[in-house]
């Protein structure tokens, strides 16, 4: 019988959910919700020193900003598996239970080594110039541990609550050989592997064993983790193994990096060209706050398209997915082994394409607070018609005011290289002219406008337009003119044309 999808988007509350691991979080989701499955959201917090207040409450918000809910999970409501966070976890016994197995299997064993012995280790290996040293199937012959010490002396130092770690007994020169969706067949010799801790001195368990213990109890089918595991999953499979559980071990997926826009790297946090994070977050350990995709202006759809296709191809050439579009066709087989770079332009142009599918109307309602802040008022017709105007000159919301705000507002400064090389006594005139011509104009739209203009240049003479958009607007570029001047109405109009004409000085 077809095991059940189930996955997990399990982070660690060390900080802000940056990019990377919402598109974790989005191809588990995408997966889960193609095949009718559970996406679960598990807080890995097995490392208490760099736990940072407020990160998990940050997580739930972004997942839940983005549009991809978890459907059982921390903040997302329980299910047969609770407790979700490893720290719960943890005081159940699960993971030493699990620790204590392997153990007495001969597969991990009891290190008593101190900080001060560890370094020492890592110089004599890096004196006889081990260009990695580790804690492996050499070293730990020289080492403080239940392999070394005798029987009596090792049961003493339980008994005595002698700091102590549980470590995994990696072979020494044995190929560890498992198959990823993504990537295919791996193979790695166990001398590249080292001894990982399982358990610490404190009873926590480590990423190693606690990720392992939770997906086998919370029947975990596909684990869908970032590239960065991958050096560590020969020792989970080893764990795996040594706990009789390969049949139950979900297939795995190690997803490629983000990569900087120069594919020289994987993506910063503190990258300054972009936001890396999908809300705004302020660390609690630093001063600057890192500005977030939607409080730069971003759609989360938009955000959430532009990191689908970020490692991941549909299979042809569309770009603008809806996420039950992704979802009907995702699959790990199309996602790619190599790093992806982001294109911060493309990110605009995608977040472009969905201000583009808004409405006018709800395009007018995300504007109105800017025009209230700037003391602007007008009724939601009229923004609505400017918005239906403005919104295919901008990306972003906020960028309606700048490149329309001389709608609201009649100028103060006209283009000077338009008004430099057009604005002359012979201009003024047929300019004057025009104005006397639109005064007479009754039915005031941009149909009955441009034929007005149009005759104008029959009875007049030649009339620049451009140089009647700076004299209306004071700028050379923006939406279609007559529509733009149907919009700011007769009266407002007429009143900045004869402003413009009396006012602004020959440039020679």
């Amino acid at each position: 019988m077809e095991k059940r999808v189930r996955v997990r988007f399990a982070p660690s509350p060390t900080g802000g959910l940056h990019m990377g691991g919402v598109r974790t979080a989005l191809f588990n989701y995408l997966f889960a919700k193609k095949h009718n499955g559970d996406f679960i959201l598990r807080i890995e917090d097995t490392d208490q020193t760099r736990f940072v207040a407020g990160a998990e409450e940050y997580i739930v918000n972004a997942l839940k900003w983005c549009g991809i809910p978890p459907n059982e999970g921390v903040g997302f409501g329980d299910g047969p598996h609770k407790p979700y966070r490893q720290s719960e976890r943890k005081e159940l016994g699960i993971y030493k239970r699990y620790a204590e197995k392997l153990i007495a299997s001969g597969h991990a064993y009891y290190a008593f080594d101190t900080n001060a012995e560890l370094e020492e280790m890592r110089k004599r290996m890096e004196a006889a110039k081990v260009v990695a040293p580790q804690y492996n199937a050499v070293t730990r012959q020289n080492m403080r541990n239940s392999l070394t010490l005798p029987e009596e002396e090792v049961k003493k130092l339980l008994d005595a609550n002698a700091p102590h770690v549980v470590r995994l007994k990696v072979p020494r020169n044995e190929e560890i050989r498992f198959e990823d969706i993504i990537r295919g067949w791996v193979t790695v010799n166990s001398s590249q592997v080292d001894d990982k801790v399982l358990l610490k001195s404190d009873g926590m368990p480590t990423y190693h064993l606690a990720h392992i213990v939770d997906d086998i109890e919370m029947q975990i089918s596909h684990a869908v983790r970032g590239e960065e595991w991958l050096p560590s999953a020969p020792a989970h499979i080893l764990i795996y193994r040594y706990l009789g559980l390969e049949n139950q071990m979900p297939k795995l997926a190690h997803l490629p990096l983000i990569l900087n826009p120069d594919g020289n790297g994987k993506i910063s946090k503190r990258e300054a060209r972009f936001p890396v994070f999908p809300l705004s977050w302020k660390d609690p350990r630093e001063n600057a706050p890192f500005i977030g995709y939607k409080e730069s202006g971003y759609y989360s759809d938009a955000f959430i398209n532009i990191l689908a296709l970020l490692g991941w191809n549909p299979g042809d050439n569309k770009e603008i997915m809806s996420i039950e579009e992704m979802a009907a066709i995702f699959d790990f087989e199309r996602v790619s082994k190599s790093g992806a770079k982001f294109d911060p332009d493309k990110a605009k142009w995608f977040n472009q394409q969905y201000l583009r599918k808004q409405s006018d109307l709800d395009l007018a309602k995300e504007f109105m607070p800017v025009l209230i802040e700037k003391g602007i008022v007008k009724d939601e017709n009229f923004v609505v018609e400017f918005c239906k105007l403005v919104k295919e000159k901008v990306q972003f919301t906020h960028e309606f005011w700048e490149q329309g705000k001389y709608v609201f507002i009649a100028p103060k400064t006209f283009d000077e290289k338009v008004i430099s090389k057009k604005w002359n006594a012979t201009n003024k005139d047929l300019f004057n002219k025009l104005l006397t011509k639109f005064t007479t104009v009754a039915t005031w739209n941009s149909q009955t406008l441009h034929d007005e203009f149009a005759n104008a240049q029959n009875e007049i003479g030649k009339l620049d337009m451009q140089l009647l958009r700076v004299l209306i607007t004071g700028v050379a570029g923006g939406p279609q003119l007559f529509d733009l001047l149907a919009l700011i109405g007769k009266d407002e109009s007429l009143n900045r044309l004869n402003h413009a004409i009396n006012s602004i000085p020959f440039a020679n």
